[in-house]
């Protein structure tokens, strides 16, 4: 198995870019060469005090010295050899070994064993190496194994979605109409508990269109449209208001908004995240008008949003399942709707790599949502 390369490894500095086998031989270079000049010096020596005339008992002990000087030279000698036998066999060898094994991983080869016999150090570091490359290799193939059921997952749930859009809603619309029809015509024919249960029919086809829709909205988040460019959110909200127009004036609403700035995102999903935010604030209001601020500031390296309310507000308690797909606090007698809205919206901001919650610390009454979406280049 071959995967993508390591980066390249960062270049030593200093003294650090001499490889080991270089300091063991200038160091074993520079032991023969002191003890060479030692050994000559003292020969030297030994010759001056021949020189001198010394008696015939010094004489020979001069030459048991230089005796012993030429063997103790001999003895250096080979034990330096044998020095330098044993390094390189049981050190720079394996060494040398251990670094062309993780050279081999490094350029992409995660199959590569790391295995060194000798000595002992190196034989644990590199079983333990070894260790974390089998852990890491298997952790890649989970996640391959994943992402192909991921990608499977993806392929079932867009003929999902065609099914949906098609297949399902035209039995639905056919309901409904000739459900309409049935009252239309045979209407004087029917009494008060017949005409609600038709009513009670097309309601339900009618909702379960609508909850089609939304479900294919929900899934179509990250996978149609995609592209994320440089996006205006001032002009997002602004296409949002303009689709709300309607229920913001029989809602007597007032929308406010902060100058905002331009983020990295898509204008399809910005534009239903800010309607859908802004609709909920309209639906669940309380006696008062409704009255709605879009707020922002600089939150470190990201742009957090807010929109602010004075509706009937959410108890902080409710703060993580007000989140979750279907789930809704109110019946849909008094609010109507699919459950889905704020799921949706959280699945939008995922999808641009922010975060959304409700801010349970929020001054005042109403509901304050609070949201992160990255910045665009030039604002950063």
């Amino acid at each position: 198995m071959s995967i993508h390369p390591l980066p390249p490894p960062e270049q030593p500095t200093g003294l650090g870019r001499l490889p080991v086998a270089r300091w063991f031989v200038a160091t074993g270079l520079a032991a023969v060469i002191a003890l060479a000049g030692g050994i000559v010096l003292t020969v030297l020596m030994i010759e001056a005090v021949r020189d001198a005339g010394p008696r015939p008992v010094v004489e020979v002990q001069l030459d048991r010295l230089n005796a012993a000087l030429v063997v103790l030279f001999v003895v250096v000698v080979a034990v330096a050899v044998g020095l330098a036998v044993i390094v390189r066999y049981t050190v720079l060898k394996p060494i040398a070994q251990l670094t062309e094994q993780v050279r081999q991983v490094a350029s992409g080869d995660f199959d590569q064993r790391l295995r060194v016999d000798r000595p002992a150090e190196l034989a644990e570091l590199s079983s333990h190496i070894d260790a974390m490359r089998v852990r890491v290799v298997t952790a890649w193939r989970t996640a391959e194994d994943q992402a192909d059921e991921l990608r499977r997952s993806n392929g079932e749930l867009e003929q999902f979605a065609y099914v949906a859009s098609h297949d399902l809603q035209e039995p639905l619309r056919k309901i409904a109409s000739f459900t309409q029809m049935l009252e239309q015509r045979y209407g004087d024919q029917l009494d008060d508990r017949a005409k609600q249960y038709i009513h009670y029919s097309v309601d339900g086809a009618k909702r379960m269109q609508l909850l089609i829709n939304d479900l294919l909205d929900f899934s179509r988040v990250g996978r149609v449209s995609g592209e994320r460019v440089v996006i205006d959110t001032g002009e997002a909200l602004r296409l949002a208001l303009s689709n709300l127009s309607a229920r913001i004036e029989d809602s007597e609403a007032v929308v406010t908004s902060d100058e905002l700035p331009k983020v990295i995102g898509n204008r399809l999903q910005l534009t239903q995240l800010f309607q859908n935010l802004v609709e909920n604030a309209v639906k669940f209001r309380s006696e008062a008008p409704p009255r709605v601020h879009i707020g922002v500031r600089r939150a470190g390296e990201m742009w957090e949003f807010s929109c602010s309310d004075n509706g009937i507000g959410v108890e902080p308690k409710y703060a993580d399942r007000i989140f979750l797909i279907f789930q809704r606090l109110h019946p849909r007698d008094v609010y109507p709707g699919t459950g889905i809205g704020l799921a949706l919206c959280r699945k939008i901001i995922d999808f641009h790599g922010g975060q959304l919650w409700l801010d349970g610390d929020a001054e005042g009454p109403g509901t304050t949502f609070r949201w992160t979406l990255p910045p665009a280049g030039e604002d950063e």
